[in-house]
Protein backbone atom coordinates (compact mmCIF):
# COMPACT_ATOMS: atom_id res chain seq x y z
CA UNK A 1 0.00 0.00 0.00
CA UNK A 2 1.46 3.72 -0.96
CA UNK A 3 1.28 6.25 1.27
CA UNK A 4 1.23 9.62 1.40
CA UNK A 5 3.56 12.20 2.89
CA UNK A 6 0.56 12.56 5.58
CA UNK A 7 2.81 16.68 6.74
CA UNK A 8 0.66 17.69 3.33
CA UNK A 9 -2.72 16.99 5.08
CA UNK A 10 -1.66 19.91 7.42
CA UNK A 11 -1.92 22.64 5.05
CA UNK A 12 -5.03 24.09 5.32
CA UNK A 13 -5.34 26.12 2.15
CA UNK A 14 -4.33 26.21 -1.27
CA UNK A 15 -0.98 27.96 -2.32
CA UNK A 16 -1.85 31.52 -1.84
CA UNK A 17 -1.29 32.56 -5.27
CA UNK A 18 -2.97 30.01 -7.25
CA UNK A 19 -5.85 31.00 -5.01
CA UNK A 20 -5.73 34.18 -6.22
CA UNK A 21 -5.12 33.04 -10.06
CA UNK A 22 -8.33 30.42 -9.52
CA UNK A 23 -10.03 33.90 -8.44
CA UNK A 24 -9.33 35.98 -11.06
CA UNK A 25 -10.15 32.80 -13.82
CA UNK A 26 -13.32 32.76 -12.57
CA UNK A 27 -14.41 36.32 -12.27
CA UNK A 28 -12.59 36.83 -16.29
CA UNK A 29 -14.76 33.98 -17.20
CA UNK A 30 -18.09 35.69 -16.04
CA UNK A 31 -16.96 39.19 -16.81
CA UNK A 32 -15.47 38.55 -20.35
CA UNK A 33 -15.39 42.17 -21.17
CA UNK A 34 -13.81 43.88 -17.91
CA UNK A 35 -10.39 44.48 -18.38
CA UNK A 36 -8.38 43.16 -15.48
CA UNK A 37 -4.85 44.89 -14.03
CA UNK A 38 -2.96 42.57 -11.86
CA UNK A 39 -0.62 43.73 -9.46
CA UNK A 40 -0.80 40.56 -7.26
CA UNK A 41 1.48 38.33 -7.70
CA UNK A 42 5.23 39.28 -8.15
CA UNK A 43 5.98 38.95 -11.64
CA UNK A 44 8.00 41.36 -13.78
CA UNK A 45 6.45 43.03 -16.82
CA UNK A 46 9.44 44.30 -17.84
CA UNK A 47 11.61 42.64 -20.97
CA UNK A 48 15.43 41.16 -20.57
CA UNK A 49 17.76 43.83 -21.13
CA UNK A 50 19.22 44.30 -24.48
CA UNK A 51 22.78 43.29 -23.13
CA UNK A 52 21.17 40.25 -21.07
CA UNK A 53 19.40 39.57 -24.04
CA UNK A 54 23.19 39.12 -26.69
CA UNK A 55 24.33 37.36 -24.45
CA UNK A 56 21.70 35.05 -24.48
CA UNK A 57 21.64 34.71 -27.70
CA UNK A 58 25.58 34.03 -27.98
CA UNK A 59 24.46 31.03 -25.72
CA UNK A 60 22.20 29.76 -27.59
CA UNK A 61 24.07 30.10 -30.51
CA UNK A 62 27.36 28.44 -29.10
CA UNK A 63 24.79 25.42 -28.01
CA UNK A 64 24.90 24.89 -32.10
CA UNK A 65 28.36 24.60 -32.37
CA UNK A 66 30.75 21.37 -32.37
CA UNK A 67 33.22 23.41 -31.14
CA UNK A 68 31.24 25.35 -28.25
CA UNK A 69 28.49 23.21 -27.52
CA UNK A 70 27.86 22.58 -23.48
CA UNK A 71 26.42 19.56 -22.22
CA UNK A 72 26.09 18.74 -18.48
CA UNK A 73 27.94 21.87 -16.59
CA UNK A 74 28.80 21.96 -12.96
CA UNK A 75 25.83 21.62 -10.69
CA UNK A 76 26.99 24.02 -8.39
CA UNK A 77 27.39 27.09 -11.89
CA UNK A 78 30.05 27.76 -14.33
CA UNK A 79 32.88 30.02 -12.48
CA UNK A 80 32.20 32.69 -15.08
CA UNK A 81 28.66 33.31 -13.56
CA UNK A 82 29.95 32.77 -9.73
CA UNK A 83 33.13 34.71 -10.20
CA UNK A 84 30.84 37.55 -11.29
CA UNK A 85 28.70 37.50 -8.07
CA UNK A 86 31.44 37.49 -5.66
CA UNK A 87 33.25 40.08 -7.40
CA UNK A 88 30.34 42.18 -8.16
CA UNK A 89 27.49 41.41 -5.63
CA UNK A 90 30.06 40.62 -2.64
CA UNK A 91 33.62 42.29 -2.33
CA UNK A 92 32.42 45.78 -4.01
CA UNK A 93 30.85 45.92 -0.86
CA UNK A 94 33.77 44.91 1.57
CA UNK A 95 32.35 41.18 1.70
CA UNK A 96 35.15 38.61 0.57
CA UNK A 97 33.47 35.05 -0.60
CA UNK A 98 35.00 32.49 -2.67
CA UNK A 99 32.76 31.53 -5.19
CA UNK A 100 33.14 28.12 -4.38
CA UNK A 101 30.72 29.70 -1.38
CA UNK A 102 28.11 30.42 -4.44
CA UNK A 103 25.70 27.44 -5.43
CA UNK A 104 23.87 28.84 -8.94
CA UNK A 105 20.15 27.79 -9.09
CA UNK A 106 16.80 28.04 -10.60
CA UNK A 107 15.33 30.25 -8.33
CA UNK A 108 15.15 31.24 -4.72
CA UNK A 109 12.08 29.72 -4.24
CA UNK A 110 13.61 26.49 -4.63
CA UNK A 111 16.60 27.37 -2.34
CA UNK A 112 14.39 28.60 0.68
CA UNK A 113 12.32 25.27 0.66
CA UNK A 114 15.14 23.02 -0.42
CA UNK A 115 17.55 24.13 2.82
CA UNK A 116 15.75 22.24 5.08
CA UNK A 117 16.64 18.93 3.70
CA UNK A 118 20.00 19.19 5.15
CA UNK A 119 18.16 19.86 8.75
CA UNK A 120 16.81 17.73 11.02
CA UNK A 121 13.32 17.71 11.77
CA UNK A 122 14.10 18.02 15.55
CA UNK A 123 15.20 21.64 14.59
CA UNK A 124 12.88 24.77 15.76
CA UNK A 125 12.00 26.99 12.98
CA UNK A 126 11.25 31.01 13.72
CA UNK A 127 9.79 33.12 10.79
CA UNK A 128 8.02 36.31 10.79
CA UNK A 129 4.51 37.11 10.07
CA UNK A 130 3.80 37.85 7.85
CA UNK A 131 5.98 36.85 5.27
CA UNK A 132 6.32 34.93 2.28
CA UNK A 133 4.26 31.75 2.60
CA UNK A 134 6.75 29.12 0.86
CA UNK A 135 8.75 29.25 4.14
CA UNK A 136 5.90 28.27 6.66
CA UNK A 137 4.64 25.85 4.39
CA UNK A 138 7.92 23.67 3.55
CA UNK A 139 8.61 23.68 7.22
CA UNK A 140 5.25 21.89 7.07
CA UNK A 141 5.63 19.51 4.28
CA UNK A 142 8.80 18.50 5.87
CA UNK A 143 7.63 17.30 8.85
CA UNK A 144 8.88 19.68 11.62
CA UNK A 145 5.92 20.87 12.98
CA UNK A 146 2.35 19.51 14.34
CA UNK A 147 -1.28 20.41 13.69
CA UNK A 148 -2.60 23.91 12.42
CA UNK A 149 -3.87 26.05 15.28
CA UNK A 150 -7.06 27.74 14.79
CA UNK A 151 -5.64 31.12 14.10
CA UNK A 152 -3.82 29.68 11.60
CA UNK A 153 -0.48 29.06 13.36
CA UNK A 154 1.37 25.42 12.78
CA UNK A 155 2.68 23.77 16.53
CA UNK A 156 6.38 23.84 16.23
CA UNK A 157 6.77 27.02 14.17
CA UNK A 158 7.98 29.87 16.56
CA UNK A 159 5.71 32.48 14.80
CA UNK A 160 7.59 36.69 15.13
CA UNK A 161 4.42 39.04 14.63
CA UNK A 162 5.45 41.52 12.36
CA UNK A 163 2.98 44.74 13.35
CA UNK A 164 2.29 48.46 12.23
CA UNK A 165 3.52 48.96 16.36
CA UNK A 166 6.70 47.55 16.48
CA UNK A 167 7.73 48.47 12.80
CA UNK A 168 7.00 45.66 10.89
CA UNK A 169 9.89 44.20 12.31
CA UNK A 170 10.31 40.87 13.79
CA UNK A 171 11.76 40.63 17.83
CA UNK A 172 14.13 38.28 18.28
CA UNK A 173 11.98 35.20 20.43
CA UNK A 174 12.21 34.38 23.63
CA UNK A 175 11.86 30.62 23.12
CA UNK A 176 15.01 29.57 21.43
CA UNK A 177 14.58 28.70 17.91
CA UNK A 178 17.29 26.30 15.69
CA UNK A 179 16.83 28.14 12.23
CA UNK A 180 15.54 31.41 11.57
CA UNK A 181 13.97 33.14 8.60
CA UNK A 182 14.23 36.66 7.95
CA UNK A 183 13.51 38.35 4.66
CA UNK A 184 14.69 41.93 3.87
CA UNK A 185 13.84 44.27 1.85
CA UNK A 186 10.73 42.14 3.68
CA UNK A 187 7.69 40.46 1.17
CA UNK A 188 4.84 41.46 1.60
CA UNK A 189 5.77 44.59 4.15
CA UNK A 190 8.82 46.16 2.41
CA UNK A 191 10.45 46.98 5.71
CA UNK A 192 14.30 46.95 5.35
CA UNK A 193 16.63 46.02 7.95
CA UNK A 194 19.36 48.56 9.62
CA UNK A 195 22.48 47.66 10.45
CA UNK A 196 21.72 47.78 14.27
CA UNK A 197 19.03 45.37 13.48
CA UNK A 198 20.83 42.99 11.24
CA UNK A 199 23.79 43.00 13.88
CA UNK A 200 20.97 42.33 16.92
CA UNK A 201 20.03 39.42 14.97
CA UNK A 202 23.79 37.71 14.11
CA UNK A 203 24.77 38.16 17.90
CA UNK A 204 21.74 36.20 19.12
CA UNK A 205 22.49 33.54 16.55
CA UNK A 206 26.14 33.18 17.80
CA UNK A 207 25.05 33.62 20.99
CA UNK A 208 22.20 30.60 20.57
CA UNK A 209 23.86 28.19 17.80
CA UNK A 210 21.38 29.03 15.46
CA UNK A 211 21.59 29.55 11.83
CA UNK A 212 19.64 32.48 9.64
CA UNK A 213 18.34 32.19 6.32
CA UNK A 214 18.20 35.37 5.15
CA UNK A 215 16.63 35.83 1.72
CA UNK A 216 17.74 38.99 0.50
CA UNK A 217 15.93 38.37 -3.23
CA UNK A 218 14.74 42.16 -3.60
CA UNK A 219 18.01 43.73 -2.04
CA UNK A 220 18.72 45.71 -5.23
CA UNK A 221 15.97 47.51 -4.64
CA UNK A 222 17.68 49.13 -1.76
CA UNK A 223 18.25 53.03 -2.56
CA UNK A 224 18.88 54.36 0.94
CA UNK A 225 22.80 53.88 1.15
CA UNK A 226 22.85 53.18 4.80
CA UNK A 227 21.16 50.23 4.24
CA UNK A 228 23.04 46.58 4.08
CA UNK A 229 22.80 44.35 1.05
CA UNK A 230 23.90 41.60 2.76
CA UNK A 231 24.04 40.15 5.67
CA UNK A 232 27.26 39.33 5.54
CA UNK A 233 28.48 43.00 5.59
CA UNK A 234 27.73 42.29 9.07
CA UNK A 235 30.39 41.19 11.88
CA UNK A 236 29.99 37.56 12.68
CA UNK A 237 27.65 36.82 9.65
CA UNK A 238 29.84 33.95 8.01
CA UNK A 239 29.32 32.02 11.13
CA UNK A 240 25.58 31.86 11.20
CA UNK A 241 24.00 32.82 8.16
CA UNK A 242 22.80 30.94 4.56
CA UNK A 243 21.86 33.56 1.97
CA UNK A 244 19.73 33.21 -1.01
CA UNK A 245 19.27 36.04 -3.94
CA UNK A 246 17.61 35.89 -7.09
CA UNK A 247 18.12 37.47 -10.68
CA UNK A 248 13.91 37.15 -10.75
CA UNK A 249 13.11 40.41 -10.23
CA UNK A 250 16.72 42.13 -10.22
CA UNK A 251 16.89 41.19 -13.70
CA UNK A 252 13.54 40.17 -14.92
CA UNK A 253 14.59 36.44 -14.71
CA UNK A 254 10.93 35.31 -13.67
CA UNK A 255 10.58 33.01 -16.38
CA UNK A 256 14.41 32.54 -17.26
CA UNK A 257 15.07 31.02 -13.48
CA UNK A 258 18.37 31.29 -12.19
CA UNK A 259 19.73 32.49 -8.50
CA UNK A 260 21.56 31.49 -5.99
CA UNK A 261 22.56 30.57 -2.58
CA UNK A 262 25.44 31.72 -0.18
CA UNK A 263 27.15 29.13 2.74
CA UNK A 264 29.92 30.58 4.12
CA UNK A 265 33.02 27.88 4.52
CA UNK A 266 32.71 28.99 8.42
CA UNK A 267 29.02 28.13 8.70
CA UNK A 268 28.60 24.97 10.71
CA UNK A 269 25.45 23.09 12.28
CA UNK A 270 25.61 20.31 14.98
CA UNK A 271 24.69 16.41 15.13
CA UNK A 272 22.96 14.87 18.01
CA UNK A 273 26.10 14.56 19.90
CA UNK A 274 27.08 18.30 19.74
CA UNK A 275 29.90 17.67 17.54
CA UNK A 276 30.06 20.55 14.48
CA UNK A 277 30.41 20.02 10.54
CA UNK A 278 30.59 22.55 7.85
CA UNK A 279 27.12 22.89 6.13
CA UNK A 280 28.28 23.75 2.80
CA UNK A 281 29.70 20.16 2.33
CA UNK A 282 25.93 18.55 3.62
CA UNK A 283 24.77 21.09 0.83
CA UNK A 284 26.84 20.51 -2.21
CA UNK A 285 25.97 16.56 -1.71
CA UNK A 286 22.47 17.58 -1.52
CA UNK A 287 22.68 19.78 -4.82
CA UNK A 288 24.52 17.82 -6.81
CA UNK A 289 22.73 14.87 -6.24
CA UNK A 290 18.99 16.98 -6.46
CA UNK A 291 20.28 19.40 -9.42
CA UNK A 292 21.55 19.16 -12.59
CA UNK A 293 22.48 22.72 -13.10
CA UNK A 294 20.76 26.06 -14.42
CA UNK A 295 21.26 25.88 -18.25
CA UNK A 296 24.51 27.69 -19.94
CA UNK A 297 22.33 30.09 -22.31
CA UNK A 298 20.89 31.15 -18.54
CA UNK A 299 23.77 31.60 -17.08
CA UNK A 300 25.97 33.72 -19.76
CA UNK A 301 22.50 36.18 -19.67
CA UNK A 302 22.84 36.24 -16.00
CA UNK A 303 26.29 37.01 -16.01
CA UNK A 304 25.82 39.87 -18.73
CA UNK A 305 24.05 42.33 -15.92
CA UNK A 306 27.21 42.80 -14.13
CA UNK A 307 28.63 44.33 -17.95
CA UNK A 308 28.63 47.77 -17.89
CA UNK A 309 26.43 48.12 -20.46
CA UNK A 310 23.82 45.20 -18.66
CA UNK A 311 24.30 46.60 -15.23
CA UNK A 312 23.30 50.31 -16.39
CA UNK A 313 19.97 48.62 -18.19
CA UNK A 314 19.38 46.67 -15.00
CA UNK A 315 19.58 49.52 -12.82
CA UNK A 316 17.00 51.49 -15.24
CA UNK A 317 14.51 48.75 -14.99
CA UNK A 318 14.47 48.63 -11.17
CA UNK A 319 14.33 52.14 -11.36
CA UNK A 320 11.14 52.10 -13.22
CA UNK A 321 9.96 49.57 -10.76
CA UNK A 322 10.50 51.92 -8.04
CA UNK A 323 8.98 54.63 -9.47
CA UNK A 324 5.93 52.82 -10.31
CA UNK A 325 5.42 51.74 -6.30
CA UNK A 326 6.21 55.80 -5.10
CA UNK A 327 3.32 56.75 -7.91
CA UNK A 328 0.97 54.15 -5.95
CA UNK A 329 2.33 55.10 -2.53
CA UNK A 330 1.54 58.54 -3.10
CA UNK A 331 -1.80 58.03 -4.63
CA UNK A 332 -2.79 55.88 -1.75
CA UNK A 333 -2.16 57.55 0.40
CA UNK A 334 -3.86 60.65 -1.34
CA UNK A 335 -6.83 58.68 -1.13
CA UNK A 336 -6.52 58.48 2.77
CA UNK A 337 -5.21 54.54 3.36
CA UNK A 338 -2.27 53.91 5.53
CA UNK A 339 0.63 53.05 3.49
CA UNK A 340 4.15 50.88 4.03
CA UNK A 341 6.75 50.37 1.98
CA UNK A 342 7.35 50.95 -1.70
CA UNK A 343 10.48 52.78 -0.57
CA UNK A 344 13.56 49.73 -0.80
CA UNK A 345 11.47 47.73 -1.95
CA UNK A 346 8.84 46.99 -4.80
CA UNK A 347 6.26 46.00 -2.60
CA UNK A 348 3.58 48.34 -0.68
CA UNK A 349 2.03 47.20 2.18
CA UNK A 350 -1.54 49.42 2.81
CA UNK A 351 -4.13 48.73 5.28
CA UNK A 352 -7.60 48.47 4.47
CA UNK A 353 -10.82 50.92 4.83
CA UNK A 354 -13.17 50.42 7.23
CA UNK A 355 -12.88 47.10 9.20
CA UNK A 356 -12.30 44.89 5.82
CA UNK A 357 -10.40 41.92 6.00
CA UNK A 358 -7.78 41.10 3.33
CA UNK A 359 -9.48 38.62 1.39
CA UNK A 360 -12.83 41.21 1.21
CA UNK A 361 -10.84 43.97 0.16
CA UNK A 362 -9.56 41.55 -2.86
CA UNK A 363 -13.27 40.77 -3.54
CA UNK A 364 -14.02 44.79 -3.51
CA UNK A 365 -10.81 45.52 -5.89
CA UNK A 366 -11.77 42.69 -8.44
CA UNK A 367 -15.02 43.43 -8.70
CA UNK A 368 -15.72 47.13 -8.78
CA UNK A 369 -12.00 48.11 -10.07
CA UNK A 370 -11.11 45.29 -11.73
CA UNK A 371 -7.84 45.46 -9.98
CA UNK A 372 -6.23 42.22 -8.26
CA UNK A 373 -3.78 42.61 -5.35
CA UNK A 374 -2.75 40.27 -2.69
CA UNK A 375 -4.44 39.99 0.67
CA UNK A 376 -2.45 40.40 3.21
CA UNK A 377 -3.86 37.08 5.81
CA UNK A 378 -2.07 34.76 3.03
CA UNK A 379 1.19 35.96 3.99
CA UNK A 380 -0.06 35.02 7.66
CA UNK A 381 -2.55 35.62 10.38
CA UNK A 382 -0.78 39.19 11.32
CA UNK A 383 -1.03 40.05 7.63
CA UNK A 384 -4.93 40.41 7.98
CA UNK A 385 -6.30 43.69 7.49
CA UNK A 386 -3.37 44.46 5.13
CA UNK A 387 -3.18 44.27 1.54
CA UNK A 388 0.30 44.11 -1.29
CA UNK A 389 0.42 45.82 -4.25
CA UNK A 390 3.05 44.96 -6.22
CA UNK A 391 4.63 47.65 -8.65
CA UNK A 392 6.11 45.12 -10.90
CA UNK A 393 3.45 46.30 -13.85
CA UNK A 394 3.88 48.47 -16.63
CA UNK A 395 3.24 51.96 -15.77
CA UNK A 396 0.08 52.73 -17.38
CA UNK A 397 -1.90 49.78 -15.83
CA UNK A 398 -0.28 51.42 -12.63
CA UNK A 399 -1.96 55.11 -13.42
CA UNK A 400 -4.90 53.36 -14.47
CA UNK A 401 -5.43 51.44 -11.53
CA UNK A 402 -4.70 54.31 -8.78
CA UNK A 403 -8.17 56.04 -11.16
CA UNK A 404 -9.64 53.04 -10.83
CA UNK A 405 -9.19 52.88 -6.75
CA UNK A 406 -10.44 56.42 -6.55
CA UNK A 407 -14.03 55.50 -7.29
CA UNK A 408 -15.01 52.47 -4.95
Amino acid sequence: MAKINENYLKLKAGYLFPEIGRRVREFAQANPGKEIIRMGIGDVTQPLTPAVIKAFHEGVEEMASLATFKGYGPEQGYDFLREAIAKNDYLARGVQLSPDEIFVSDGSKCDTGNIQEIFGNDNIIAIGDPVYPVYADTTVMSGKTGSCQSNGYFDGIIYMPCTEENGFLPELPTERPDLIFLCFPNNPTGTVATREVLQKWVDYATKNQCIIFYDAAYEAFITDPSIPHSIYEIEGAKSVAIEFRSFSKTAGFTGTRCAFTVIPDELMAYDSDGKPHPVKPLWMRRHTTKFNGVSYPVQKAAAAIYSEEGAKEVKAVINYYLENARIMRNSLQEQGYTVFGGINAPYVWVKTKNGLTSWEFFDLLLGEANVVGTPGSGFGPSGEGYFRFSAFAERANVLKAMERLKKI
